[in-house]
Parts: structure tokens; sequence; C-alpha cells
């Protein structure tokens, strides 16, 4: 692993954000009835649970969260770009029928991921609206892509890489600046 350059979120920030997230989801959706939860694999599902988890606190009822697999979306991958495999098997259709879809990823970055889940989900059903939520946002646009919610800005420079480690899957919680970018977003 590159070198760290500094720790922008620990355990407590991430807390914190996400704390704020749901509040905010909350607060723009009038509640929770009519909306899901979308989280991208690996890392976006694990937010999308935990912030489901905080809704289900404070409104004293769940909110449904599935995960989201785009691989077969995804404009980096050799193949036609058609889905290969559904990016949510076993969801049926209904259950995002005319509902606010919350999507959520760890970083946001060029948008092209995003895109990508956007596909899968029209593919599966047809949403009321389709509502964005990061744990951080390091800029560098490539499509117009704005995200509804998010935890921290933090602009990076193209050569730099945001590194997004939680429990379920690193066994800690933090997030971090790399030197030299580790992979594309």
């Amino acid at each position: 692993m590159d070198d760290i350059r500094h720790v922008i979120m620990d355990e407590t920030g991430i807390r914190r954000a996400l704390t704020r997230i749901a509040h905010e989801i909350l607060e723009k959706n009038k509640g929770i009835d009519d909306c899901v939860f979308a989280g991208i694999r690996t890392r976006g599902v694990y937010l999308a649970r935990r912030v489901a988890e905080r809704v289900a606190e404070i409104e004293g009822k769940p909110v449904p969260a599935f995960d989201l697999d785009i691989t077969s979306y995804r404009d980096d991958r050799d193949g036609s770009g058609a889905a290969e495999a559904p990016a949510c098997p076993g969801l049926d259709p209904a259950e995002i029928r005319d509902k606010h879809v919350i999507l959520f990823d760890d970083v946001l970055f060029t948008g092209r991921t995003i895109r990508a889940a956007m596909d899968a989900i029209m593919d599966v059903g047809r949403p009321r609206s389709i509502q964005l939520a990061v744990l951080v946002d390091r800029g560098h646009r490539e499509l117009p892509i704005r995200p509804d919610y998010v935890g921290k800005n933090v602009p990076t420079a193209r050569t730099e890489s945001i590194g997004v480690s939680l429990k379920e899957v690193d066994g800690s919680d933090m997030v971090a600046i790399y030197g030299t970018r580790r992979r594309t977003r």
C-alpha cells in the first residue's frame, strides 16, 4: 500500500458523517416512507447498512437496503457494456418502483461508477428518483453527477488517492489520502 499522507476521517469522524447523512436524508424526504437504500459493492453496501441502522433508530422503523453489483455495467471493462448478470439478484422491481432510491458509495471521483449504478437501477425498475450519498467527494468529475449527501469534501490532486477502510471489510474505520493513485474510480 502507498504511504498515507494524511488521515482525514477516523472512526468517530465516519460515525458523525453517517449520522448527519441519515438526518439529511430524513429531512429531504420528509421521513423514510417510499425510500430504499442501494449500496454499491463493496464499501457502499456497508455505508448503506450503517445509515439504515441510524434511520431505524431515529424513525423507529426499518428502511429496505439492498446490494448493488455494477461490475457488468462499468465502461472500463472489456465487452459490449451490456449487463451479463443481474445487478440485484432476487430484487423484485416492485421494491423500487416509484420509490426514492438513495444510492451509497464510498468515494465520488469521476462519476463513472455512479453512472453505471444508475444504469443498473434503471434496468431493475423505475424509481421516482435516485439520490446520491457518498462518504467522500474528492472532485475531478468527468460526468455531470453531483451528490445529494456528502460526508466530507476533500479536494485532491489527480495523482493522489483516497482510501476508505471500513470495519466490515478492512477491520477498522478510516479515510486517508495516499500519495499516489492506487486505482481508477
